[in-house]
């Protein structure tokens, strides 16, 4: 994901997550948001021990069931996408709208770009039907190199 202003990109995130709530009836909790606005604080991939880490304090440590089903009610509602290879979350751009997202991930920088593809999904969706297979989860996910990196590797 690209971000020339990363306080509005995270803002903006979490004002979508908080309308999106409201239009499906779903209540989006303290701590619900307290994780969602962890998984924005960055551009980057974040594991669940990291947010573990993040949100406790001296006084009050969270422990993994709290953020596991926040990770999963943020799952459910399209607001964050897993990243099954890094056993990982990222924020969903455009949490609103249905999609399979595609993840680009840049093996060297860590960055992660998120597209979505009508074409691919209606295949995806055509395959799945063909064969009688009923789809609980997808994760469609390339790893290689971001531009950036690729002109810092080939300067020519």
């Amino acid at each position: 994901m690209h971000c020339l202003n990363h306080i509005h990109c995270a803002g903006t995130a979490i004002e979508n997550a908080e309308h999106v709530c409201l239009a499906r009836g779903a209540r989006l909790t303290p701590i619900r948001k307290a994780v969602l606005a962890e998984i924005w604080a960055g551009h980057e991939a974040t594991k669940a021990y990291d947010l573990i880490s993040r949100l406790s304090t001296a006084g009050n440590v969270i422990k993994p069931p709290t953020i596991y089903r926040a990770l999963d009610f943020l799952l459910a509602h399209g607001l964050i996408h897993r990243i099954e290879s890094l056993n990982a979350f990222i924020g969903c751009d455009h949490p609103e709208i249905a999609h399979q997202a595609i993840l680009m991930i840049c093996d060297t920088c860590g960055t992660i770009n998120e597209q979505s593809s009508d074409a691919l999904n209606q295949l995806i969706t055509q395959i799945s039907h063909q064969q009688q297979f009923e789809t609980t989860r997808q994760s469609i996910e390339l790893h290689g190199l971001c531009v950036r990196c690729q002109t810092q590797a080939n300067p020519n």
